[in-house]
């Protein structure tokens, strides 16, 4: 009943959203599908406000005007910092943003499945319920990877490893909903190669200006593991003038750096599972999350479980950014009425 609601656009509708702390993305069962980075800013003073023009700024919106703003990124380092209120307030702003973003009619009630970073999940669930409260009517919060595996199907048999900004979230499903045994958590993420690379940057080129904006991009644009065949050549301001700085070798040793940690929890995971499924796992593991795409990491992950046990298979999603939103919207139109938390 609740779904055939959704769909005539009457009563329920039906939302997914994936909670990120790099971006956040909303899926719902109007078709709208919606993104923004998770960054939520509000004007300092009243000469701020006069220049902004808004009560409040979301995403590369709030990026851009930052220097007129209190800036906040509420779910930094994978999880929401409780007694923060201006945290609390920004992830209460950034979820009331996405809704409206996909334009909910009036008097519609709101079922929202919301995935967060795995460690979100376990430390600040209450929190995210709390954030969630004065938008929803039902409510259900769960772990990004867990999100993923459901909007692909993979109920049974599989890891998906979501490689965020703040963490690697690693999740095993054998046919249930997975528990805490069934996860695992790691910081070492985007945001850790970040800082890895701009600490690369400013040894090898001290006199040269660049900010943690700056390297990012450097990141999302030329990341990569192994060998990429290309150089990675770059315009970074040395005394205010235009340098090209050759970057490869701080881009490959910044983004190899997570590698050791996602592979000894992949191992580590698989090894305490079933031994008569084990095979199974190897078989079926998905990378999803923005670091998915950093160029040759499927490829590393793959070739070296290979090498050390044999028969695998490592794939990527092919929507990393909607992949969690999308997986919790298909959970929120399935849902049983006994799972929701009513808010």
């Amino acid at each position: 009943m609740q779904q055939d609601e959704s769909k005539t656009g009457e009563g329920v509708l039906f939302v997914g959203i994936d909670l990120g702390t790099s971006s956040s993305a909303i899926s719902a069962g109007n078709g709208e599908l919606k993104w923004v980075e998770s960054y939520v800013g509000w004007p300092k003073d009243f000469i701020a406000a006069k220049v902004v023009g808004k009560p409040v700024l979301f995403g590369m919106d709030a990026l851009k005007n930052r220097l007129s703003l209190d800036l906040y990124r509420p779910l930094e380092k994978g999880f929401l910092k409780e007694g923060t209120s201006k945290d609390e307030e920004a992830v209460r702003e950034l979820i009331h943003h996405l809704v409206k973003l996909v334009k909910p009619l009036k008097g519609q009630k709101i079922h929202a499945v919301v995935g967060v970073p795995a460690e979100s999940f376990k430390v600040n669930k209450l929190a995210i319920r709390k954030a969630v409260s004065g938008y929803a009517h039902s409510l259900m919060v769960v772990s990004e990877p867990f999100a993923v595996a459901y909007g692909l199907n993979l109920l049974n048999n599989a890891m998906v490893i979501d490689i965020g900004a703040g963490t690697v979230d690693f999740c095993i499903m054998h046919g249930t909903i997975p528990s805490e045994d069934d996860q695992s958590t790691i910081l070492n993420a985007g945001d850790y190669i970040d800082q890895q690379l701009y600490n690369f940057l400013v040894e090898k080129h001290p006199d040269s200006t660049f900010n943690m904006n700056m390297v990012k991009m450097f990141k999302e644009h030329h990341g990569f593991v192994g060998d990429s065949g290309d150089a990675v050549k770059v315009e970074i301001p040395v005394k205010g003038k235009p340098v090209v700085h050759d970057i490869t070798a701080e881009v490959k040793r910044a983004c190899e750096s997570i590698l050791p940690a996602i592979m000894e929890t992949i191992t580590e995971m698989i090894a305490k599972f079933d031994p008569e499924y084990q095979a199974g796992i190897r078989d079926n593991i998905v990378l999803a999350g923005g670091g998915s795409l950093i160029k040759g990491i499927r490829d590393y992950i793959e070739t070296t479980l290979r090498n050390e046990y044999g028969s695998c298979s490592v794939r990527a999603v092919d929507d990393p950014l909607f992949a969690g939103a999308k997986g919790a919207l298909a959970l929120a139109e399935d849902m049983p009425i006994g799972y929701w938390d009513q808010m």
